[in-house]
C-alpha cells in the first residue's frame, strides 16, 4: 500500500484533491479546523506528502501550527500566494500549485486552463488531478513557478477589483472596459514587483491573463472577497510606499 497523504482543510478544493489522491491509490489523513494536529502528526509522522488547501485568510495560522515532521513534505494549494509567504516561516522547497479550476458546492470542478505545479511532489498532484480529467502542468523551474503565481494573482486581483466598477464577466471586462482593465492590471503588477522583489514582464503576464480569460469567458469578475482584496492590496501598497492611482480611485468610488 502507498504511504498516506495528509490533507489540511477539506473544503471544496481539498475535496477535489482528496478524490484524485484516492483514485491514485493513496490513503488519506484529513485534518479539519478543530482537530488536534500535533496528535495526528504523532500518529502519522512520515506521510508521503502534506497538502495544505486552507483559504488564504487561514494560511498564516496554518504555517504557524504546522508540525515540524511535516514541514519538508508540504504542498501549497492557495490563491494569492508568493514565495515570501512560505519563506518568512522558514519553509524550504515546498511543492506549489497554482489552481486554475473552479469548484463550487454541488458542481463538478470546472477547469479554466491547466494548473501549473513545481516542487518535489509535483508528480503526485498532477496525477491526482489528471485522474479526474483536470489538466495539470509540471513546471521545470522556480522562475516559471513565480511567473505562474504572479499570473494567478494578476487574474484574481484585476478581475475582482475592476469588477467592483463594471460587474459582468471577464469577456465583457476585456471587450467593453479594456482601458480600465489594463490600468488595474498595471497597478497590480507594480505591487507584485514589490512583493516578489523581481522585475515583472507586464506584457507577457497580461497576455497570459488573457489566455485564462479565453479559458472561461463567462467567469464572473467579482466575488464575495473582491472588496477585501482591494483593501488588502492598498494596505500592502501603503507599506511599500507605492502610488496605485487606479486602485485608490476605485476604492473612493465604492
Amino acid at each position: 500500500m502507498k504511504k498516506p497523504v495528509v490533507i489540511i482543510g477539506i473544503g471544496e478544493i481539498g475535496g477535489v484533491f482528496a478524490r484524485g489522491l484516492l483514485r491514485t491509490g493513496h490513503p488519506l489523513v484529513p485534518v479539519n479546523r478543530n482537530d488536534d494536529i500535533e496528535l495526528i502528526a504523532s500518529e502519522y509522522p512520515d506521510p508521503e506528502a502534506v497538502v495544505l488547501t486552507v483559504a488564504e485568510t487561514d494560511l498564516y495560522q496554518a504555517f504557524v501550527t504546522l508540525p515540524k515532521p511535516w514541514r519538508d513534505k508540504l504542498c501549497l494549494v492557495q490563491n494569492e500566494l508568493l514565495p515570501r509567504d512560505w519563506e518568512e516561516h522558514d519553509i524550504q522547497s515546498p511543492t506549489v500549485m497554482s489552481v486554475w479550476f473552479e469548484k463550487k458546492p454541488g458542481m463538478d470542478a470546472k477547469p479554466v486552463v491547466a494548473s501549473p505545479v513545481f516542487g518535489p511532489h509535483a508528480d503526485l498532484l498532477c496525477k491526482a488531478l489528471e485522474s479526474l480529467k483536470i489538466p495539470a502542468e509540471k513546471l521545470d523551474s522556480e522562475q516559471a513557478l513565480l511567473f505562474e503565481l504572479v499570473r494567478k494573482n494578476l487574474y484574481i486581483l484585476t478581475t475582482n477589483i475592476a469588477g467592483l466598477v463594471t460587474g459582468g464577466n471577464v469577456s465583457e471586462l476585456w471587450q467593453n472596459h479594456r482601458t480600465l482593465a489594463i490600468e488595474v492590471a498595471e497597478d497590480v503588477l507594480q505591487l507584485q514587483a514589490w512583493l516578489t522583489g523581481e522585475k515583472i514582464d507586464n506584457k507577457s503576464l497580461i497576455a497570459a491573463m488573457l489566455v485564462a480569460f479565453d479559458g472561461d469567458p463567462e467567469h464572473g469578475c467579482t466575488g464575495r472577497s473582491a472588496a477585501a482584496r482591494l483593501q488588502r492590496a492598498l494596505q500592502l501598497a501603503d507599506d511599500a510606499d507605492l502610488e496605485l492611482h487606479t486602485l485608490h480611485r476605485i476604492q473612493a468610488e465604492q
